[in-house]
């Protein structure tokens, strides 16, 4: 019988990580009930309408700033990986420099993914660059808050994406990843998740694969409320965005 992590406190579910070492456990596809699949759907759907339509004065005045930061598109489109690996193009507010080289970012991902957990420096302990040069002054508030992830919604209302679910990662990414990290992909990716409420940034990659696969096999509607609940004191406070 699955275990319903609403009854689990998720500022607890941090001695997952931090208590024991990785054990590389596979899952299976995750077999939800079909209310709960059509209940997930429905509540995304009416969400992520409701964010879009009485947020757009504030998705318009975002955009101005994002023009008025540098020169290129408001918003920035890259290829991302959803469930089952599936290619999708992935929206956000341009936070970057048009045009920049992605060579270190690549570099980075690829250190942190494939990196020993015993020699790790103050960079190495989160999932994004730390001081990144390639962005631009609006674009350092815009990530701080995640508000340049609301254009996702869009994404969300197509059917690409999850309110609540494992991040969605960028090819290259994937390339490196070991067999049992690819399970975090069984499910829709998400806007927010399990790993964004427990360290964010500061969460080191196995641990939030961890996080992932407990949250695919723990499940249930409630338990995605109470993460969205928890989602925007994060957003205010900044924790672990860089």
């Amino acid at each position: 019988m699955k275990k319903d992590a609403t009854a689990l406190d998720l500022a607890a579910l941090g001695e997952v990580v931090e208590t024991h070492e990785p054990l590389r456990l596979r899952i299976g596809t995750p077999r939800y009930a079909w209310w709960e699949r059509v209940l997930k759907r429905g509540f995304d759907i009416a969400f992520s309408l409701a964010v879009l339509l009485i947020g757009s004065p504030f998705f318009l005045l975002i955009g101005l700033l994002v023009k008025a930061s540098s020169p290129g598109p408001t918003f920035f489109r890259q290829t991302r990986l959803g469930r089952d690996a599936e290619p999708f193009d992935f929206y956000k507010f341009r936070s970057m420099r048009h045009n920049n080289d992605d060579t270190a970012h690549r570099d980075f991902c690829a250190e942190f993914i494939n990196g020993s957990e015993d020699e790790v420096s103050e960079q190495d302990q989160v999932f994004k660059m730390v001081a990144d040069p390639r962005i631009t002054r609006i674009g350092g508030f815009l990530r701080r808050t995640s508000l340049d992830e609301l254009p996702q919604f869009w994404n969300v209302l197509k059917g690409e994406m999850s309110v609540v679910g494992p991040r969605p990662p960028i090819a290259y990414e994937y390339e490196h990843y070991q067999e049992w990290h690819k399970d975090r992909l069984k499910v829709k990716p998400g806007l927010t998740g399990l790993w964004q409420v427990s360290g964010r940034s500061q969460v080191g990659f196995d641990e939030m694969v961890m996080l992932d696969l407990h949250y695919i096999g723990s499940w249930s509607f409630l338990l995605d409320l109470r993460i969205i609940a928890r989602t925007l004191p994060v957003m205010v406070r900044g924790d672990g965005a860089y």
